[in-house]
């Protein structure tokens, strides 16, 4: 489980990204940040990881408070996605995979095999990927393999800023309905940033729509949809879905 109490962030240069945030995330759920650019959802997810220090507030993982414990084991037992994947591109993909497995002291034969178990999962062809650098992978693979790197280790949690945006729409819808069967299989604690609002609804188990640095509203993808909490969150989902803005335009033209 993941909980902010209160929590506010104030960078050095004065800027309050976000304003005592209070936040659960149940174990075993997947909760979407959504928000329009700006609004904090990719430094409150940093907070959970230990990338960003609250200001004021408290982030509990597990049950214990991020800043009581080594930063560098908690970000190795909490699997990180970010938009383009982020892999190191000097590293094989089968090499990116392996690479937290192998801080954690696994050995060679176990590591072999996870990655394996991973590339199957994950609808990776071993032999044509596993030995191929970043560059040589499509947005699809390479945003695979960024997800099997942050499962290696098997994490209770996975963090995800944007993994799907900088893909074509018909890629990201792909990956998208693979992730949807892959955390029922997989039962993890996925938080995800995402200012796209049909992708929070169709991934998440619940949403909680941050404006400015404020949480405005929490809350399941029907929930929200049926009665947004103020006409800003109300016109934010409408310019975000196509479809609806067209008939809004249609009614206020009738």
């Amino acid at each position: 489980m993941i909980e902010l109490s209160s929590v506010s962030k104030v960078y050095s240069d004065g800027h309050a990204a976000l304003h005592h945030v209070s936040l659960r995330v149940e174990t075993g759920s997947t909760v979407a940040l959504l928000g329009p650019s700006g609004s904090g959802k990719t430094t409150l997810l940093k907070l959970i990881n230990c990338l960003v220090a609250p200001t004021e507030g408290r982030v509990i993982v597990n049950g214990t408070d991020v800043t009581q414990v080594d930063p560098v084991e908690l970000r190795r037992r909490i699997g990180y996605v970010i938009q383009e994947a982020g892999l190191f591109p000097h590293l094989t993909a089968s090499a990116n995979v392996e690479i937290v497995p192998r801080l954690l002291g696994w050995s060679r034969a176990r590591r072999r095999s996870r990655t394996r178990e991973l590339f199957s999962l994950m609808a990776l062809e071993w032999d044509h990927v596993a030995q191929a650098y970043p560059a040589q992978l499509s947005g699809g693979q390479r945003q695979r393999v960024g997800l099997a790197r942050a499962l290696a280790a098997d994490p209770a949690i996975v963090l995800m800023d944007e993994p799907f945006g900088a893909l074509d729409p018909l890629t990201r819808r792909r990956l998208q309905d693979e992730f949807v069967a892959l955390k029922r299989r997989l039962q993890k604690t996925v938080v995800l940033v995402t200012h796209d609002v049909d992708e929070a609804f169709r991934l998440a188990d619940q949403v909680a729509v941050l404006v400015e640095g404020r949480l405005i509203q929490v809350g399941t993808p029907a929930t929200i949809r049926a009665a947004p909490a103020s006409p800003f969150v109300a016109a934010f989902l409408a310019d975000q879905r196509p479809e609806e803005s067209g008939k809004r335009l249609e009614s206020e033209n009738a």
